[in-house]
């Protein structure tokens, strides 16, 4: 009995080395040349070789040129257009009767605005009575003297001569008739009142006119009143001269104003200003815009989007960009694979990458971390 328990557990031992060492063993020694494999694999991803400092990896990039567009924001003030803007001034001298319009009151074009009492509306009917009363005179002369002339009574001259003063007194009566048409006058009434009238539809701007004072006429130092169409006003923006080339006549633009948040006003570029201020080194833009409702008041601050008119350029991450005093460097791999420091011109930050202006070609490799660590490997040698 003893003899055969022995035996059998013989047998289990003998079975369990078997085991090991034709199955379990090669498993283990498979996976470990698996392991091995893989670390040596050269198609599995590895990190970029560290600095010769030491101090981390460094992680490379290939340069693409690709096209960039975005909105130059500018600081701009909304303007009346000058064309829809009327300084009214009355046609003759005299004492203002009333005044019938205030600011800020909405007028349409022939609405009444103020009113005088003037004696050059007494002269000017007057010259037009006188030169029609000549003009007739002369005309029956004319006709007399054409009329003795056909049966040769009288001598050409005298026929050329009557022929001559129906003609400038029919030129008199002409201007005198035209200068009570101007004054709005009729020609046939008595009174020496003349009512200044709208010439537009607009706004009242300014009131310079009050009851009883006396106007005078175009040599006036102030109009009755300023008035303008604000249907369609400005937006002027400042661009700063190296923002320039963003910008081109007819380019899309975007107004948003302090006093309606959340609101906009989209037009675009009119014109530019050929002139840079001297003190601020900014180039006027003026931005036509659509003014529904009148919402936008002369003289509001707001803010311009510009859409910028893009371009094709070189952009990196700004951790590729060494910075030095007013110079800018980066780490360009060469074909034996060592990194040479290449100096380079910086346009625009845009949020986490800069605009590298010149400097760098499509196709090159540069260092997009780790551009510190070369620098200190370079000034340690």
């Amino acid at each position: 009995m003893t003899r055969a328990i022995s035996g059998e557990l013989i047998r289990l031992s003998v079975r369990s080395l078997y085991v090991w060492v034709f199955v379990l063993v090669p498993v283990l020694v498979s996976g470990c040349g698996h392991r091995e494999s893989r670390a040596r694999d050269p198609a599995t991803p590895q990190p970029a070789p560290a600095s010769s400092a030491g101090a981390g990896p460094v992680r490379t990039a290939v340069v693409h040129v690709a096209p960039l567009s975005d909105d130059l924001d500018l600081a701009a003030s909304v303007q009346t257009d000058p064309t829809r803007v009327i300084r009214l001034f009355p046609p003759v001298s005299g004492r203002v009767i009333g005044v019938f319009v205030r600011p800020s009151q909405y007028v349409r074009r022939g609405q009444a605005i103020a009113e005088l009492a003037s004696s050059d509306i007494a002269s000017a009917r007057a010259a037009y009575e006188e030169a029609q009363a000549d003009a007739q005179v002369k005309q029956l002369t004319f006709r007399r003297a054409a009329d003795l002339y056909a049966h040769r009574a009288i001598a050409l001259k005298e026929y050329q001569q009557a022929e001559a003063e129906s003609q400038m007194a029919e030129a008199t009566l002409t201007s005198a008739t035209e200068h009570l048409t101007l004054l709005g006058v009729d020609r046939t009434g008595s009174s020496d009142r003349i009512t200044v009238r709208a010439p537009r539809t607009g706004t009242i701007l300014d009131l310079a006119a009050a009851d009883g004072e006396f106007a005078k006429s175009l040599d006036n130092a102030n109009p009755i009143c300023t008035m303008a169409d604000l249907s369609v006003v400005w937006a002027v923006g400042e661009v700063f001269e190296q923002d320039l080339a963003r910008i081109r006549i007819g380019s899309a633009a975007t107004l948003t104003v302090d006093a309606f948040p959340g609101r906009t006003w989209r037009g675009q570029v009119d014109a530019v200003s050929s002139t840079v201020d001297p003190t601020a080194r900014t180039i006027s833009v003026r931005i036509v815009l659509p003014n529904p409702g009148f919402m936008l008041k002369p003289n509001m601050f707001g803010r311009v989007s510009v859409k910028d008119r893009g371009r094709a350029t070189v952009v990196v991450p700004q951790t590729a960009v060494l910075r030095e005093g007013d110079a800018s460097y980066v780490f360009v791999r060469s074909p034996s694979g060592s990194f040479l420091r290449q100096p380079v011109e910086i346009g625009r930050d845009l949020a986490g990458r800069v605009e590298v202006v010149s400097g760098l070609t499509s196709g090159e490799t540069i260092a997009i971390t780790g551009a510190d660590l070369l620098q200190s490997a370079r000034d340690a040698s």
